[in-house]
């Protein structure tokens, strides 16, 4: 959706009579490019360039600024395509070419600019020079999504399917962009395209949301994997795997940083069983200079940057090492790699945490969970074996830092009234659940839901539904993104957490009941329906699961309007801090070490 557009070889805007002089020194360049590499062939062309007035100019302009961008020496690439330009103003492939050498360049708005003026000109529409006009709408798109500016990128995107419907990876971004902003329905019709056709192509993460069919969800998924990686590959590690006197576990993962991921996890790192195990991280996360980042590096016996490697290089250093067993943290969430496990650089291969979810990946051996979160009858639907662990799938951090507790006021809350929170990420939200929240408020006279400010976009709708359903839109308040330390404490300031569905809470439902806060769930049938029932259920919370949308609605309300039974519910979680199999980390590593040394292959 951003590259540049190639070289040209002729401009077929130009009269056949030309002089045929820059199509001489373009062919000689081609030849020097692929014998001696394109310095050579952007030496010849500057040569010509400074001798020549040929009306062509403009195109050994084109190809030297091509060149300039192979080179990665994109501040000169940008003076060639504007020369391009100034020697022919109406030379759209430049025009994009510059716009996409800017964008590298860090100079994001000045890229849209460039973009928006060949369509307000217009240089490009859908009935003229129609595949460059969608490079630009779809590099619009792609940029103002970067760039959080999620309705101007979704406006660009219809513009694209408009244009052309049949473009999967155009559906893809849009379906997600649309679950970012709260635009329901979310599979509105497209000209041309049927909701078979959209929901084709939604991706794995956004269908964890769109959806609850577990057949769904797996289908979407193996065509992920079949579409995106390269299974024929040779296989790295040995059939039989190495001797070991410690079993080597290599965690595979982007996120060794802030992120969710990470902050469940530190704590698992760290004691591990030295004695059983060596652990190795390869990462190829942000460097973001967190504590935590510098936290989790430090928890490994190894740590191996691979963000410098390709796929097939980063395998091999996993093979180097000798890894027993990789615990891929990444599945095919934003950022994977997933190429990397078809390599095939382990002789087990373990996806955790990452995509909650099957991951279709036919090189995944076991998928970590527990009976509540993948019961018997819903095996089918994984191409992963269950590596059942004996209480919890999920890992906890206790050292995990909070900031002071706040009182309501200091988070913008009403003194009184019952407080609903859902600061899951505003994807997670649909149309059903959000009109089951609306009952709920005017059930509960006085009460108020505290959600989080996502989006400008997410929010606006927010607002505008709550209005439609009866219910005063200033009932709901946005808290802001704040520090972890600070986001764990407003916790308290809540009286009720109230789970997405189809896609639970992973996180943020351990950190609500971490510090105090019961969550209600619904749990369907679904990896993702099903995470927060599984932390309910390791610290006997069983009246906190519901099956159905009236039983999670009836048993808000009643949590809401029963003093008593709300205080035995905190009450029963507070003793579930230290008590329950969740927050008990020496017993869950013990049982996470047992599992991945079942199943490790030792030669």
């Amino acid at each position: 959706m951003n590259a540049p557009t190639t070289a040209l070889a002729a401009d077929t805007s130009v009269d056949a009579a030309a002089p045929l002089d820059a199509f001489q020194v373009i062919a000689a360049g081609d030849r020097l490019c692929a014998t001696q590499g394109p310095q050579q062939a952007a030496a010849l062309y500057q040569q010509w360039l400074a001798g020549s007035t040929s009306p062509m100019r403009h195109v050994v302009q084109f190809n030297l600024g091509v060149l300039y961008g192979q080179l990665q020496l994109h501040a000169q690439a940008e003076a060639a395509y504007r020369a391009a330009i100034t020697s022919k103003p109406d030379f759209a492939q430049a025009w994009f070419n510059l716009g996409a050498t800017v964008e590298r360049l860090g100079r994001k708005e000045h890229a849209l600019t460039i973009w928006q003026s060949m369509l307000d000109h217009p240089l490009v529409t859908p009935t003229h020079q129609k595949d460059l006009y969608l490079l630009v709408v779809n590099g619009m798109g792609r940029l103002l999504e970067e760039m959080r500016q999620y309705d101007r990128s979704e406006v660009k995107l219809f513009a694209s399917l408009l244009a052309e419907p049949q473009q999967p990876k155009v559906i893809q971004h849009w379906v997600h962009l649309r679950q970012k902003q709260c635009s329901w329905p979310v599979f509105t019709p497209v000209p041309g395209l049927g909701q078979g056709e959209v929901l084709k192509a939604t991706s794995p993460l956004a269908m964890l949301s769109a959806s609850d069919d577990p057949g769904l969800q797996l289908a979407t998924s193996i065509r992920f994997i079949t579409e995106k990686v390269n299974l024929r590959v040779p296989r790295l590690a040995p059939e039989k795997g190495y001797q070991h006197d410690k079993l080597r576990i290599g965690f595979l993962s982007s996120d060794f940083c802030l992120h969710a991921v990470s902050l469940l996890t530190v704590e698992l790192l760290e004691l591990l069983d030295r004695d059983r195990f060596e652990v190795y991280g390869f990462c190829w996360s942000r460097e973001d200079g967190s504590a935590l980042r510098a936290r989790v590096v430090k928890s490994f016996d190894h740590y191996v940057r691979i963000a410098d490697l390709d796929d097939a290089s980063a395998a091999r250093a996993i093979r180097e090492a000798e890894i027993d067993v990789v615990v891929d943290l990444q599945g095919i969430t934003s950022g994977a790699r997933p190429d990397i496990i078809a390599h095939r650089p382990a002789p087990v291969q373990i996806t955790y945490l990452g995509f909650p979810g099957p991951t279709g990946h036919p090189c995944i051996d076991y998928v970590v969970a527990d009976r509540f979160l993948i019961p018997d009858a819903e095996r089918p639907f994984y191409t992963e074996t269950p590596l059942y662990l004996p209480h919890v799938f999920q890992c906890s951090d206790r050292q995990r830092p909070v900031a002071p507790l706040p009182s309501r006021a200091q988070c913008g809350l009403p003194e009184e009234g019952f407080v609903f929170c859902s600061f899951n990420n505003n994807y997670k939200f649909t149309e059903a659940v959000f009109a089951s929240w609306m009952r709920m408020l005017q059930a509960v006279p006085g009460s108020v839901l505290w959600l989080l400010a996502d989006n400008p976009w997410s929010q606006a709708s927010l607002t505008r539904r709550a209005g439609e359903h009866g219910v005063d839109p200033a009932r709901l308040l946005f808290a802001p993104r704040v520090s972890p330390e600070q986001y764990l404490a407003r916790y308290t300031a809540a009286d009720l957490f109230l789970d997405a569905y189809p896609f639970n809470a992973g996180t943020t439902a351990n950190d609500a009941l971490w510090m105090g806060l019961p969550v209600l769930t619904r749990s369907g049938r679904t990896f993702a329906s099903r995470m927060a029932g599984s932390l309910l259920t390791a610290l006997d919370l069983p009246e906190l699961i519901t099956t159905s949308l009236a039983d999670y609605e009836a048993r808000a309300i009643e949590i809401a309007t029963q003093p008593a039974l709300h205080a035995d519910l905190k009450q029963r979680l507070k003793a579930g801090r230290t008590q329950s199999p969740l927050f008990d980390m020496p017993r869950f590593v013990q049982d996470f070490g047992d599992a991945v040394e079942r199943v490790a292959i030792r030669g």
